[in-house]
């Protein structure tokens, strides 16, 4: 579950003073920083603050949904649903530490992965780098707002996000996408908006399928 939008503003080279702290304050927060370090990469990562980004880049946005990743099983039970495979172009927005690109990638897809957030996309392009050249050649990672981004040459589009973002992509996703293009989405569906065409089970995770149709008239109402 990864994405998001609001923008923050702040000031930089602000410095505040703190009064000193007891010794047992700052192990308490190395312990904290510790724990933070360890959890990098595999299953949360989400600023306590908003986060401001300074040295000339442009302010963080702070995402909408925290970043939690699909399990690998998962993984493949999604672009098993979507039948990714060479050909495809799959977008994954919300992309997180960049599993679902790769694994499409390694698929023979052309895959690009959106997030907002920065540091969930430096372990992206690592684990895209450590998947050799045949992978990393067919990935692209952008920071962004997948809200602003262009779809148009989506065939596959993956989600793991939350129930409310997924119906504010609604309109976007049925404007953007061509007929038969497939949206997968991890736990999360799109309400009585538009019902899934089809759903799996992968473990304790329901995966849910929607082809775009060529009619989108209706549900764009």
């Amino acid at each position: 579950m990864k994405g998001g939008r609001a923008g923050i503003a702040g000031v930089e080279g602000t410095v505040h003073h703190r009064p000193p702290q007891s010794r047992r304050w700052w192990i308490a927060v190395a312990a904290g920083l510790a724990l933070a370090g360890a959890l990098g990469g595999c299953a949360l990562l989400e600023h306590a603050e908003p986060y401001i980004s300074t040295g000339g880049e442009s302010p963080t946005l702070i995402p909408d949904v925290p970043f939690v990743v699909s399990a690998e099983p998962v993984v493949e039970a999604m672009l098993d649903l979507a039948g990714v495979g060479a050909g495809d172009v799959l977008y994954d927005l919300g992309c997180g530490d960049g599993r679902i690109v790769i694994a499409a990638a390694g698929r023979g897809a052309r895959a690009t992965g959106i997030d907002i957030d920065p540091l969930p996309l430096n372990f992206a392009r690592a684990n895209a780098r450590r998947s050799g050249a045949g992978v990393e050649r067919r990935v692209r990672f952008v920071r962004g707002d997948f809200f602003q981004a262009d779809l148009r040459d989506a065939t596959v589009v993956t989600l793991y996000l939350s129930p409310e973002v997924n119906q504010r992509l609604l309109p976007k996703l049925l404007d953007e996408l061509a007929p038969g293009s497939r949206i997968v989405s991890h736990k999360f569906h799109m309400g009585d908006a538009w019902k899934p065409d089809r759903s799996v089970r992968s473990g304790d995770a329901t995966i849910y399928l929607w082809i775009v149709p060529a009619d989108k008239r209706e549900l764009a109402r």
